[in-house]
């Protein structure tokens, strides 16, 4: 689901500075951190879209006012 050069250019960047453990290598590390954001982002779009859908009740005119701030952008 993620891109993994996206991420993997992420953690180079965070990571400067920080030592690693000798038996802990790049490749181990972002499929870590791949599939424990993955599973977080699963959760958060979840939570979103019961949000963003008013728990099954949407809001269309909200919904309609979100998507013409949109188009302007």
């Amino acid at each position: 689901m993620l891109d993994r050069e996206v991420v993997k250019g992420f953690l180079e960047d965070e990571l400067e500075g920080i030592e690693m453990p000798e038996n802990v290598t790049r490749e181990e590390l972002l499929g870590a951190f791949c599939e424990y954001v993955e599973e977080d982002l699963y959760e958060w779009l979840k939570d979103n879209f019961k949000s963003f859908f008013n728990h099954g009740d949407p809001d269309w005119n909200w919904i309609r006012g979100i998507i013409e701030m949109q188009d302007r952008s």
